[in-house]
């Protein structure tokens, strides 16, 4: 009795003679779109900033930077025109200080004129 021959498993394609076109898309809308679909979509794209501001902003800013096994740094600066910085464990922890008492003391969050007003 002998054994049945095997197919192979892999197949060779056939390499081509020459270059060959690409098939082309053809040029059909599909089922349910309309033409226009893009004048009716969203009527402005880039339009204003939907949050509205609560009329707070920014003025004084303490930035630390302690990375580990270094020396660390801190900068404090304020729109009034303070700018300060400490280089150093102790000096950092006096500048983190100094900026907290300067919230009381800026003449931009607390105005003299309006405290002798009232």
């Amino acid at each position: 009795m002998s054994t049945p021959t095997r197919p192979p498993l892999k197949s060779i394609t056939p390499t081509p003679a020459g270059p060959q076109a690409a098939p082309q898309a053809m040029d059909t809308a599909a089922v349910g779109e309309p033409k226009d679909a893009a004048r009716k979509g969203v009527p402005t794209a880039v339009g204003p900033e939907p949050r509205r501001g609560d009329g707070r902003y920014p003025m004084a800013w303490l930035h630390i930077s302690a990375p580990r096994g270094a020396t660390p740094t801190a900068t404090s600066t304020c729109a009034c025109g303070r700018d300060r910085s400490a280089v150093g464990h102790t000096r950092v922890l006096a500048l983190i200080t100094n900026h907290t008492a300067h919230r009381d003391a800026c003449p931009l969050r607390n105005p003299k004129e309006g405290r002798a007003a009232a």
